[in-house]
């Protein structure tokens, strides 16, 4: 493979991009929010775009009575079927004694054609009665499935999340969550703490305070990705057109944490509740999963997951699943295995560890990642890496992911740049020649 690197923004301050699905539908635009360091999304107001030729600037929105406290946006990505931009938001009333946080944040779009109209895509309803399809927190890490329909994202409940400051009993837990079209309304009790959605949202991933050593319950669902563009095969044929691999901690033979993969299937509708468990949650309890929702557990490793924080990728046929553990010398390396479980394969056979999340090229080809502050290409069959950009010192290094186009013949990333005294992010291209 050859390609060749370029800058492609130059401004005084930060140019993030979101870890995948950051290059509009016809790779025209790239996205992106305006930290110039990982996390600060409550301290940060604007989402842009560049283009991905000339480097174009476009705004797409800033919000309203940006602090120090919030509301904040980032983590931006585009849509793949529209030319549609989804975000984090925090909630509009954020202010010192209540700042942008885990349990204070949702998700809004913007239209490229109508910028600075933002689209709440998630209703959020945290006053009695609760609201079915209205989540009552914050919701986090927004991808699209492989037809842009559905989203998901990880959830942190605010309702759980004040219970606990009173019941030790109770914790808010990190858990995934799902929402497809069907618009959702909820009462306004005039604080901005309310708002409607455009979508019906669910969780997906049963969690539990106090997970039994040695078995499958988790504590914490984190780091999803959507199954194949279409789902996955089961072993009678059959198609699961819906489904999210993700992280989940477990607790192992000896009580300690440790990560490991699992599937959860998603019916076409989530908007029917099992009997006694409504989808909404009530005062004392979380929300529950729909009617049909199956979670396994996948990988029954020593270690489990390690490495750099990333997001679970999956081939586009829905037969691989990739993420992060040890390899026997101690080097992260990516691993593969099937959403129907059985035999984990190794994918990179590196003599350095991954230094960020990871992502598949459009022909499934690839796995790209950093590593030794370089930008790294596997071969999923062949296992063969190879370098795309030169080593580079820490300070200059590439860092987060290398990003697809979805031609698959380009790659976005990150670098720190000296501009005066300070260094901002922007971004990069590595481009096929």
């Amino acid at each position: 493979m050859h390609f060749t690197e370029t800058q492609l923004t130059n401004d005084s301050y930060g140019h993030f991009l979101n870890s995948t699905q950051v290059f509009s539908p016809d790779d025209e635009w790239i996205v992106y929010d305006t930290r110039n360091d990982d996390g600060g999304i409550g301290v940060t107001g604007r989402i842009e775009m560049a283009n991905a030729k000339t480097g174009e600037i476009t705004p797409l929105y800033r919000t309203q009575n940006q602090t120090p406290y919030g509301p904040g946006v980032g983590a931006a990505t585009f849509s793949p079927v529209d030319q549609t931009v989804l975000f984090i938001h925090g909630i509009r009333n954020a202010s010192q004694n209540n700042p942008y946080g885990f349990t204070r944040r949702t998700g809004v779009a913007i239209h490229t054609a109508k910028p600075f109209e933002p689209v709440f895509m998630d209703a959020r309803n945290i006053v009695l009665p609760f609201t079915p399809g209205a989540l009552r927190g914050g919701t986090h890490a927004h991808s699209w499935s492989g037809d842009g329909q559905w989203i998901s994202f990880t959830y942190n409940d605010y309702i759980m999340e004040q219970l606990a400051k009173t019941d030790s009993t109770v914790k808010d837990l990190r858990t995934i969550a799902v929402m497809m079209p069907e618009k959702v309304t909820v009462p306004d009790d005039g604080t901005m703490e309310n708002n409607n959605g455009e979508y019906f949202s669910a969780v997906v991933a049963k969690v539990t305070e106090n997970p039994k050593p040695g078995s499958d319950e988790i504590e914490k669902a984190f780091d999803e990705g959507w199954i194949g563009r279409k789902g996955y095969q089961k072993p009678d044929g059959s198609w699961q057109h819906r489904a999210i691999a993700f992280q989940g901690n477990v607790r192992d033979e000896k009580n300690e944490t440790i990560a490991e993969v699992f599937v959860t299937d998603i019916p076409d509708d989530i908007t029917k509740a099992s009997p006694g468990s409504p989808l909404e949650g009530t005062a004392r309890t979380r929300p529950n999963l729909p009617q049909g929702v199956l979670q396994r557990r996948i990988t029954y490793t020593q270690q489990g997951i390690q490495g750099p924080r990333h997001w679970l990728r999956t081939t586009s046929d829905g037969t691989l699943i990739l993420f992060m553990a040890k390899d026997p010398k101690g080097i992260v390396q990516v691993f593969g295995v099937s959403p129907n479980g059985g035999a984990i394969s190794q994918i990179t056979f590196n003599d350095f560890s991954i230094q960020g999340p990871i992502n598949i090229s459009p022909d499934d080809a690839y796995v790209s990642y950093i590593a030794d502050n370089s930008v790294y290409v596997t071969g999923i069959k062949n296992h063969l890496s190879e370098r795309l950009t030169p080593t580079s010192s820490d300070e200059d290094a590439p860092f987060g992911a290398a990003i697809w186009s979805n031609n698959g013949k380009a790659l976005a990333f990150n670098r720190r740049v000296k501009k005066g005294a300070q260094r901002y992010v922007q971004v990069f291209l590595l481009k096929e020649q």
